[in-house]
């Protein structure tokens, strides 16, 4: 009897054991199948800073603090005022960029060099809510090396109250009138590209002698200027310092916010259109934060907070539900097909961009 009871002891125990086993199993299958308990775990694995280089007023600092507080991480944010000047920097050697922004052309340029990290798409599923049309651009196929971020293009802006004339085509800021008084992007691929337009060229023209030709175009055109800002060209418009300018669609956009008298031109021989993307320079110290960040910047409420505080046209097409109709509807910031179709975008043009800083450099001199 003892050794039957012995044996029905033993018996009881495995039983236990075994149910006990069972049971927390069960338990541990239920946890690992909860969604935010798997996004939380992969949330921890994110430490560090986030070292963003970027153009000037183009990030919220309230979406920077929200990305901070959900993932722990410190963004330290960096600015340059043009492609050329990013490029300068990350050629150069500038070590520990994380994140930055390139426009088309450049994406073109820094593959090109071998400047980009690929991008682990599976990290950014927000990548989703992209209009299919800004997808899989000829300067990346597949987008394996950048992401959508804003497009835009350039427009002309003028006080109407401080301008007489009819305004409907760059050259007419050729006119003595403007005197001292246009503020113009500090752009090289901007402005010549515009006086390759008036001689009936493309804006990513090669040939030598156009471009020497532009550069007397925009000699001519250095009496009229009082500024060079791509920054924020919207400031000498809206306290008076400048009449008119040449200028993001965007900062004209705010611009009219400020001061109604303030309209723009979308002129007759067509513009620039850009689209600008986040990239992942070489060597990036914190990549999977780098993708962390472009995955929450492509969520539709924080694409549309962005929109909000600066205007550019957005590809986020998920976010269009939550971006103010003036917005929206501003042909300044949402081009119409018919203008699009005689604008350009800037391709990279090879060793000609030597010939482009040459004459830029001689227009800056004088």
């Amino acid at each position: 009897m003892q050794t039957n009871a012995k044996k029905l002891s033993f018996l009881l125990l495995v039983l236990v054991i075994s149910v006990s086993a069972f049971i927390s199993g069960c338990s541990s299958s239920d946890t690992s199948g909860d969604s935010s308990t798997s996004e939380g775990s992969q949330d921890e694995q994110l430490s560090g800073e986030l070292n963003l280089f970027i153009w000037s007023e183009y990030m919220p600092d309230s979406v920077i603090k929200k990305f901070e507080e959900e993932y722990g991480i410190r963004v330290n944010y960096n600015t340059y005022s043009s492609n050329e000047e990013m490029l300068a920097k990350i050629s150069g050697g500038a070590a520990g960029y994380d994140l930055s922004v390139a426009s088309d052309y450049m994406v073109e340029i820094m593959l090109k060099q071998d400047l980009l990290e690929p991008i682990d798409k599976d990290n950014i599923a927000n990548l989703k809510n992209i209009d299919e049309q800004f997808l899989d651009q000829s300067f990346d196929p597949g987008n394996e090396h950048s992401v959508p971020y804003m497009w835009g293009n350039v427009v002309i802006a003028v006080n109407k109250d401080a301008v007489n004339q009819d305004v409907n085509s760059y050259e007419d800021l050729w006119d003595p009138d403007f005197e001292r008084s246009l503020v113009v992007l500090d752009d090289q691929r901007v402005l010549i590209g515009i006086a390759n337009k008036l001689q009936g060229e493309s804006m990513n023209a090669t040939d030598p002698a156009v471009i020497e030709k532009s550069k007397d175009i925009l000699l001519d055109l250095l009496p009229n200027i009082k500024a060079y800002d791509s920054d924020s060209p919207k400031t000498m418009l809206i306290n008076g310092e400048a009449t008119a300018g040449i200028v993001w669609g965007a900062e004209a956009h705010l611009a009219k916010r400020e001061n109604p008298a303030i309209e723009a031109v979308l002129p007759e021989e067509g513009t620039n259109i850009w689209m600008d993307n986040f990239v992942i320079p070489v060597g990036a110290p914190n990549k999977q934060a780098a993708e962390a960040f472009i995955d929450f910047i492509l969520r539709p409420e924080i694409s549309a907070e962005i929109s909000k505080d600066f205007p550019y046209a957005n590809p986020n097409k998920a976010a269009h539900e939550l971006i103010d109709e003036e917005i929206l509807n501003d042909p300044a910031v949402y081009s119409p097909p018919e203008f699009i179709e005689k604008s350009e975008y800037f391709t990279d043009i090879g060793d000609a961009i030597l010939e482009y800083d040459r004459v830029w450099s001689e227009i800056k001199q004088h």
